[in-house]
């Protein structure tokens, strides 16, 4: 998601919850994503994961950024869509782990911790590396 704000062209991103990532920042956030079969069609994908990490289901027009593969090997195909999200609504789906590690003890953290808009050039610090080049092709899209 994107808008314009006061600092011009701002981002939306959001931070994945758990104790892995509860200490990283920078090159830790990312756009609202999941996983998707062949089957899927990857819009619809998009914006049932963006509910179930924000809360929120993103309406209107959206427009294709392409596909990436992710250092990790997974397949992105991400969507930009206008628009303006609170992020002190966020209400994310959850997710069990064993925590402490091999404590037999199953605790419950939120996939998204928290979402905030950022300019694009603090977004392009805050963004993880394998996701930066959606940026430049949301500023490229936008520019034309």
């Amino acid at each position: 998601m994107y808008r314009r704000g006061p600092q011009g062209l701002e981002v939306l991103l959001v931070h994945p919850g758990g104790p892995f990532w509860a200490r990283k920042d920078l090159g830790a956030w990312s756009i609202p994503k999941g996983e998707y079969s062949d089957r899927d069609e990857p819009l619809a994908v998009a914006t049932r994961e963006f509910a179930e990490e924000t809360g929120t289901r993103p309406r209107g027009k959206f427009r294709p950024l392409g596909e990436l593969t992710q250092p990790g090997r997974k397949v992105v195909t991400a969507f930009a869509h206008e628009g303006d999200f609170d992020p002190a609504t966020l209400k994310s789906n959850t997710f069990e782990l064993e925590w402490p590690p091999k404590s037999g003890r199953k605790a419950t953290f939120p996939e998204v911790d928290r979402a905030e808009w950022f300019a694009l050039p603090v977004a392009r610090q805050k963004i993880l590396d394998g996701q930066r080049v959606l940026l430049d092709r949301l500023e490229a899209m936008l520019s034309d």
